[in-house]
């Protein structure tokens, strides 16, 4: 099948964010120190919930990537802090409200946050981030960077709300999926490379390398998470093995097992998936599905074709440490079940 999982014991693949994670040690650490004071309020309700997401261990690669990307453009200001700190809290607000519109019992290993304070508090927790977000973006004053950012957030709900109108709807083409991931996931990966080069006010082409180079890495990286969801295991994941598949998500992996199934198998998938009947051994019938019609090995090979396009996006660049761990980002994003 040429598929490998990960298995106990095995290289642990997030030591390819090491090259990055040395890169921006110093800055994420201010960026972690904005975050502490930006969560603070008088209401008491609002830290506590978004500390039990900020703080349950996301690798943040998202605003490492802002950093990295002011770096690579060699600017020498400190707003990418502010940016960056921006885009960790766009990011978390739309872990928050992705769980109430997915009925999540679990984020990253942890309770989901709607489990435990409401849907409303988690959708309104989450409307605050967005709020702090846009302030620390306009106290940047950096309009080129407001744009891309505020851009990237429309984005992103639309790409929820396209995922909402497919769930369970299996008529729904790989084209119209990857709509859905460019949107809601690989919007903000393009806007948080872009704007460390938007902030520095570097050519366009450029600032188009960097907005390229990150929504094809998000692409590449959501292509991998929903390969995951039928092959990986929860302790990497974050989330339980089929979460997917028992909320209805139209992903690649059962796009390609469901129209290259034969006519009982597709029964199964209208049943289980459009419908929502789910029998005790339906999850363990649908990797075996995906397996046999080599939908999950599909699905990690566009991953690895946009994670080369994301590579090439930046071969403008110099060689140096800036580019080498942005590539790094690149190879970990496509590795995580080799």
């Amino acid at each position: 099948m040429g598929i490998v999982v990960p298995l106990e014991g095995s290289r642990d693949p997030s030591e390819g964010l090491n090259g990055i994670v040395s890169l921006v040690r110093t800055d994420m650490e201010a960026v972690n120190r904005i975050i502490l004071d930006k969560t603070i309020s008088n209401v008491e309700l609002i830290p506590e919930l978004a500390h039990h997401l900020i703080d349950s261990g996301g690798k943040r690669l998202r605003p490492m990537l802002t950093i990295a990307s002011a770096k690579l453009c060699k600017y020498k200001g400190d707003g990418h802090v502010l940016l960056a700190a921006s885009v960790e809290f766009m990011h978390t607000a739309t872990l928050l409200h992705d769980d109430v519109v997915d009925d999540s019992d679990e984020r990253r290993g942890k309770a989901a946050a709607r489990l435990l304070w409401g849907n409303q508090a988690s959708v309104l927790v989450g409307d605050f981030l967005l709020g702090r977000a846009f302030r620390m973006m306009v106290d940047v004053g950096s309009l080129a960077a407001l744009k891309i950012l505020s851009n990237a957030a429309a984005v992103i709900a639309e790409g929820e709300v396209m995922q909402l109108a497919a769930a369970k709807d299996l008529t729904t083409t790989e084209d119209a999926y990857l709509a859905i991931i460019n949107a809601k996931t690989a919007a903000l990966f393009s806007a948080a490379a872009e704007v460390g080069a938007a902030i520095n006010n570097r050519p366009a082409e450029e600032r188009a390398a960097l907005r390229s180079y990150g929504k094809t890495l998000g692409t590449a990286f959501q292509l991998v998470d929903d390969a995951l969801d039928y092959s990986g295991d929860s302790a990497h994941l974050g989330k339980s093995v089929g979460d997917d598949f028992r909320e209805g998500k139209i992903t690649l992996p059962v796009i390609l097992a469901f129209r290259r199934g034969d006519e009982e198998e597709r029964a199964f998938w209208r049943r289980s998936v459009a419908v929502g009947e789910i029998a005790d051994d339906d999850l363990e019938t649908a990797i075996r599905l995906m397996r046999k019609h080599h939908a999950i090995e599909a699905t990690l090979e566009r991953a690895r074709h946009y994670g080369a396009i994301a590579r090439d996006a930046l071969a403008i660049f110099p060689e140096g440490r800036e580019k080498q761990a942005m590539l790094d980002v690149v190879a970990f994003c496509v590795s995580r079940v080799s």
